[in-house]
């Protein structure tokens, strides 16, 4: 897939959505937003929610999990930090600038990462996958929800045409499976647990990576 998309251009796409943000979004996303959460919070602990917007997923977060939040748009950042102070969210750890394919934490930091309809909005989605699984913990697990394009037809059509529009608004209508395959067939440490399409229609889906202990990736290397 080409390259259409920056760092720039994304973060000023999505500081231009963050005022009604919710609004368009919220209802669309609603029941990919609960089954991430779902699945994080069965792992626990400390999770980063990479691209985590306005915080519309915050407060679905159990106050036992401790959760950090980073965005690469100031804009929508704002409206986080307002919904963390408003609903009191003790939860929420930290909230940051943060760039999904050069996350500043170190190796292993965190119980889950979560990235809810990022992957697809970023220029180099191979890179942040690498991101995610790195600072994950061996055994951990990254919970995406993403869009996933169609493989053939007239939908696939229509993705491909519709993507110099889109990709200005910050993000792909053309985004294979294949590119989560192919990622995955270069890291042994990445095991796939979940694929699973969200509904009402299946234009999104719901995909887990947990990262393999570190002996068993050794082994598949080998």
């Amino acid at each position: 897939m080409a390259k259409v998309m920056d760092h720039a251009g994304v973060a000023g796409a999505y500081d231009r959505w963050a005022p009604v943000y919710d609004l368009v979004f919220g209802p669309v996303f609603r029941r990919g937003r609960a089954a991430a959460v779902t699945e994080a919070e069965a792992v626990g602990g400390r999770i980063l929610e990479v691209g985590v917007g306005t915080g519309i997923s915050l407060p679905l977060y159990s106050k036992e999990s401790r959760v950090v939040g980073v965005d690469i748009a100031n804009g929508m950042l704002d409206k986080a930090r307002e919904r963390v102070a408003r609903q009191r969210l003790s939860q929420v750890e930290r909230i940051a600038i943060g760039d999904a394919e050069a996350l500043d934490f170190p190796d292993c930091s965190f119980d889950a990462v979560v990235a809810q309809y990022v992957v697809s909005a970023v220029p180099n989605p191979a890179r942040a996958l690498d991101e995610f699984l790195r600072v994950t913990r061996p055994g951990g697990l990254v919970v995406i929800t993403t869009r996933m394009g169609a493989e053939k037809g007239v939908r696939k059509a229509i993705e491909h045409a519709l993507m110099p529009v889109t990709s200005r608004l910050g993000f792909r209508t053309e985004f294979p499976w294949s590119i989560y395959a192919d990622w995955a067939a270069d890291r042994p440490d990445a095991e796939l647990v979940t694929r699973r399409p969200l509904p009402p229609f299946g234009h999104f889906s719901l995909v887990c990576f947990r990262r393999a202990e570190i002996d068993n990736a050794a082994r598949a290397a080998a």
